[in-house]
């Protein structure tokens, strides 16, 4: 009840008043969100990137329905991997791009074109794209662009969600060797013809999912912050003779830091998911709604004693 309401929340213009004018919420902004600007961000993937993390970069502005708004979000992206080059970090960060945020929502074909264009320049900075999945109506469109560029870039990423039912049937689908998957709870609504909406069951099909890509010839992306979750990836890796190189674990900025830190000395790859933009508000709840923990840091904070 409470995760279904932060959702509904997300999309309220009046909650998201509420929040954005309250007097400590830049106190939790500040925890999840690295900044507004590409230099915030970019100190940031200094910061983690110098602590042994790896990283992937993602500009808050979603849902789009404007060509021009779409073309302003791909100029950002182009000008973040230019910085990315630049500095000399390709190897140890990507960018992550909502497909809505650059034309899906109004024009599929549109969205395609904009995602070839980061595609290409994260090439020319060294590094890579992951296609982040969002709302469930959207999956088959995402993978379907996913599919296409992946005929010129074949190492652009792609996102299943455990959350939905068909979740199994995609991590088959993907687990071919090159193919990079993140695999992560999924942090929208859906109804339950298409998702499971027990916290338990959701859990149960990640441990599916993870199976069938920790066995597969692919890279896996585990996303997840859940201690047990991660025990059972460090076992699964033990068992199929992953080497720490060929899969990865995935985690939110600001999100236990402490872990990302411990699971990085012990030899994993650790990729944190570092979001930053001006439109940070939807980005913020979905956030909430993952972990009661995030919440009652939130309630905290608004109060003033965080």
């Amino acid at each position: 009840m409470l995760r279904q309401a932060l959702l509904v929340a997300s999309r309220s213009d009046g909650a998201r008043k509420v929040v954005e004018t309250a007097p400590f919420t830049g106190d939790v902004v500040r925890r999840f969100i690295a900044g507004e600007t590409i230099e915030d961000a970019a100190r940031v993937t200094d910061r983690l990137t110098g602590e042994g993390l790896l990283v992937t970069l993602d500009i808050l502005g979603e849902d789009t329905h404007d060509k021009g708004r779409a073309e302003a979000n791909v100029a950002q992206y182009i000008e973040l991997l230019e910085r990315l080059g630049a500095a000399g970090l390709g190897t140890r960060a990507e960018v992550s791009l909502k497909l809505s945020a650059v034309g899906q929502t109004f024009d599929e074909d549109l969205a395609m074109e904009n995602a070839r264009r980061v595609c290409e320049a994260a090439r020319s900075a060294g590094t890579t794209v992951t296609l982040d999945m969002e709302e469930h109506t959207t999956v088959d469109s995402t993978l379907r662009i996913v599919h296409e560029l992946r005929r010129d870039f074949p190492d652009v990423g792609a996102v299943v969600q455990a959350y939905l039912r068909r979740a199994e049937e995609h991590c088959a689908e993907l687990a071919y060797e090159g193919s990079r998957v993140r695999l992560c709870k999924g942090a929208y609504s859906a109804p339950a013809a298409v998702a499971f909406t027990d916290r338990e069951e959701v859990d149960k099909s990640f441990v599916r999912c993870m199976k069938v890509l920790m066995t597969g010839k692919g890279y896996p992306m585990l996303a997840t912050h859940d201690p047990r979750l991660i025990d059972i990836a460090g076992a699964l890796s033990v068992l199929h003779e992953r080497d720490a190189d060929t899969f990865e674990y995935q985690m939110l900025y600001g999100v236990r830091p402490q872990e990302q830190r411990r699971l990085a000395a012990q030899g994993a790859q650790v990729r944190v998911y570092v979001a930053f933009g001006r439109e940070w508000y939807p980005y913020l709840m979905r956030r909430l709604a993952e972990r009661p923990a995030n919440l009652r840091f939130f309630v905290r904070s608004l109060a003033g004693r965080s």
